[in-house]
């Protein structure tokens, strides 16, 4: 009898959940690492490691009795880190070293873009003790973030240099390496670029629209698949995300690029050499392409090309996160009208009006698939 396929798996929470369950349903034995918290990963998972996803040496060797077929995880930057440390250890396919730091140090990325001439914004390394003299070089107003984090933490925009010691503390609060990226405010709604890569060749999914509760902080709301866009738009989209992966080195798996675009201009703000979250890869690439992309990071993780079969008709996908009472109120009132349209509800907590300070601070969500972008508006307002 043939040994069972295993995978990997770094991560256990509800984002890294749809991973845990299609790669069981393609048949692996899944292998979850992860802080033990409680999360939905722990009880779907073969078998579940009560170990952080930090301790990528811990779980190397415990990689090694294993011996599996493919290391994964989906929408988390400090979860690739380890993935790719831990594949490239054990022969597997995987992203380099090298790409992993580029792909996870804002700063480092964006030199990186700058030298391969990819259009960003301007930019500059800052801690703590950065002052406006530093900065000379930008104009206001500028935006604060950490250097390596991800979930909307730690985000500020600044409109006078005033401000900018607060906003500072706060972004290096949030830093692992306590450092900062400030950089020029770029105008024009802002998108993502959903791709997959194989030994080097990248595939173009998905563009999606993003929602935001605007300044000062820049948290997710929502986010629409696909983004209502032109042909020329689209084509100067590839182009200038296919720069930016080739000048991080993404050579496989998924990856989700930020980007402002006006016009036909597209200016890049990051790429995640992994999967979006907020379940944007998870599920929004699926319900608007038809692509199984979750499917498509496990055989990519595993030696395997990507499958372009369609596993379903695309639809218009939208994901509306809540924060307030009048969420829930729409929530309530779909679920009256239009409940076949409704395709996902998450767990739901409490809500505790303007306590959310970035996505992970979130009472839930809900996912809705329409047969158009006509029809989404006619019950969200988009």
């Amino acid at each position: 009898m043939e040994n069972k396929k295993k995978i990997v798996i770094i991560g256990a929470n509800s984002f890294q959940n749809p991973l845990i369950l299609k790669a069981k349903a393609l048949g692996y034995e899944t292998h979850v690492f992860a802080w033990q918290d409680g999360s939905i990963g722990e009880r779907t998972a073969d078998h579940f490691y009560p170990i952080s996803i930090v301790e990528r040496d811990v779980i190397l060797e415990k990689c090694r009795e294993i011996q599996p077929d493919a290391v994964a995880s989906i929408g988390s930057d400090l979860a690739m880190l380890t993935v790719n440390y831990v594949a490239g250890k054990l022969g597997l396919p995987c992203n380099s070293m090298e790409c992993t730091e580029i792909s996870t140090n804002k700063y480092a990325m964006r030199k990186a873009f700058r030298a391969a001439g990819v259009p960003v914004p301007g930019f500059y390394e800052a801690d703590a003790e950065t002052t406006a003299a530093d900065l000379s070089g930008l104009k206001l107003p500028v935006i604060v973030k950490p250097t390596d984090r991800s979930g909307s933490r730690g985000i500020t925009k600044v409109e006078e240099w005033g401000q900018l010691s607060e906003a500072l503390q706060a972004s290096v609060d949030n830093s692992f390496e306590k450092k900062a990226i400030v950089e020029e405010y770029l105008t024009g709604p802002e998108y993502s670029c959903e791709c997959v890569s194989c030994r080097g060749k990248h595939h173009f999914l998905a563009v999606t629209k993003k929602y935001t509760t605007g300044e000062p902080h820049f948290i997710e709301t929502g986010h629409l698949e696909p983004a209502p866009l032109t042909d020329a738009q689209r084509e100067a989209i590839q182009k200038a995300v296919f720069a930016g992966l080739d000048a991080l080195k993404v050579e496989n798996g998924a990856s989700h690029t930020e980007f402002k675009l006006e016009g036909e201009r597209v200016r890049i703000i990051e790429i995640g050499a992994r999967m979006g979250g907020d379940c944007i890869g998870s599920d929004l690439v699926e319900l608007s392409t038809g692509y199984d992309f979750v499917r498509m990071v496990i055989d990519v993780a595993a030696g395997r090309e990507p499958s372009f079969e369609k596993v379903r008709e695309p639809k218009t996908a939208y994901i509306h996160f809540i924060f307030t009472k009048k969420d829930l109120e729409l929530l309530e009132k779909l679920k009256r009208e239009i409940p076949e349209k409704i395709h996902f509800i998450s767990e739901l907590t409490e809500v505790r009006e303007g306590t959310v300070t970035d996505s992970s601070t979130r009472f839930g969500y809900f996912i809705l698939a329409f047969e158009s972008l006509t029809e989404a508006k006619e019950y969200v307002t988009l």
